[in-house]
């Protein structure tokens, strides 16, 4: 179960990553709706890639890593509530709250398997 998702954790936050590399008209608009500058997007694509890619060192064999990137993600995604919130923006919540609901499966699986 650890593996499955995980890997399910890793390819959503890279495709993520991807579109904010892009910039996808999705990830401009909802920055844009969020009050996030675009010169932001960048750093948040890197975190989000560098989550997927501590997670992917995780399940390689370096579990310390895969904790700590899980556990980076977690914090991310709550971030990332938390700033919907604030700027009452609900119509999609939803997607955040996938990523974090899978960072945070990742990190209790990592910690506890």
């Amino acid at each position: 179960m650890y593996a499955i998702v995980t890997v399910l954790t890793i390819a959503i936050n890279v495709w993520a990553a991807l579109a904010d590399v892009v910039r996808a008209k999705f990830v401009l608009a909802n920055s844009s709706e969020l009050g996030i500058a675009p010169s932001w997007i960048p750093l948040l694509a890197a975190l989000k890639a560098v989550g997927a890619a501590g997670l992917l060192a995780g399940l390689l064999g370096v579990r310390p890593l895969g904790v700590a990137a899980a556990a980076g993600l977690v914090l991310f995604f709550a971030g990332a509530l938390v700033v919907h919130t604030r700027a009452r923006v609900f119509h999609n919540i939803a997607a955040p709250g996938i990523f974090f609901a899978l960072a945070v499966a990742s990190l209790v699986l990592a910690v506890t398997g």
